[in-house]
């Protein structure tokens, strides 16, 4: 059972952090899919072992609540663990946190398993057993990504972009974190200067490639902080590619 649970730790670099000094968002997530990656690795189910069966993994939903954001020069100890299937989704668990304990934040993931050449989602449960037999869901410390629902309140254009070569990653789609890190280029300087995220969650519902042409949609509700919903469409047929929430928490200096 010990090869099940994975941990890494982390130092914050100069060039993870964002003008306030502390992790930016989109690296935090980075640290997630680094170590998912690491460990599926280990499991014996990584991208190559799939790739040898003609499959690929492709992350389809991540959540995450996070207590502080860590900064510049700190260390920080990421734990993952698979945590079973759910129908379709292979069900992945992670926690981070100081190396004295004390609590960062805590994220869930569900990914999709597809077939390289139909692009069809293939069963979780009958894959993952060929290479590990042990796999079974336990109780998540939070919930897990629910699906995102269109915002229905008052939206604006807040971004448009051109995909760029690096963007893409080894399967020349873009990365998943990159359209985190559109989304944070969608909010000003005063704002990024005042504000810590304090959840975040995406949903992933198309490939794009390089030189489309992407927009950034964006809706502001008030709950206790303030709440963003994000929705990025690729421009030549409205496609639209990742919904994306985040909760933000004004600093009280």
């Amino acid at each position: 059972m010990e090869l099940m649970q994975f941990e890494k730790e982390y130092r914050v670099h100069v060039y993870e952090t964002g003008p306030d000094g502390r992790l930016s968002l989109y690296s935090l997530f980075n640290y997630l899919q680094d170590i998912a990656s690491d460990h599926a690795i280990r499991l014996g189910f990584g991208r190559d072992d799939l790739m040898r069966q003609n499959r690929f993994w492709v992350l389809s939903r991540i959540y995450a609540e996070i207590a502080v954001m860590p900064k510049w020069e700190d260390s920080i100890i990421v734990k993952t663990w698979p945590n079973g299937t759910d129908r379709l989704f292979a069900l992945r668990n992670f926690d981070l946190a100081f190396p004295d304990g004390t609590q960062i934040a805590s994220a869930t993931s569900s990914w999709l398993i597809l077939d390289r050449n139909t692009r069809k989602v293939q069963r979780p449960d009958n894959i993952l057993s060929e290479f590990y037999s042990d796999l079974h869901p336990n109780q998540s410390p939070i919930r897990y990504a629910s699906k995102l629902e269109p915002s229905d309140g008052e939206t604006k254009t807040s971004l448009e972009y051109r995909i760029k070569v690096s963007d893409l990653d080894l399967n020349l789609h873009v990365n998943n974190v990159k359209y985190l890190t559109w989304v944070t280029d969608s909010y000003n300087l005063d704002f990024a200067m005042k504000n810590v995220p304090m959840s975040a969650e995406i949903n992933y519902l198309a490939e794009s490639q390089i030189d489309e042409d992407v927009v950034i949609i964006t809706s502001a509700e008030k709950v206790h902080g303030s709440v963003y919903s994000h929705s990025i469409f690729r421009k030549g047929d409205n496609k639209e590619l990742c919904r994306i929430r985040i909760e933000w928490n004004e600093i009280n200096n």
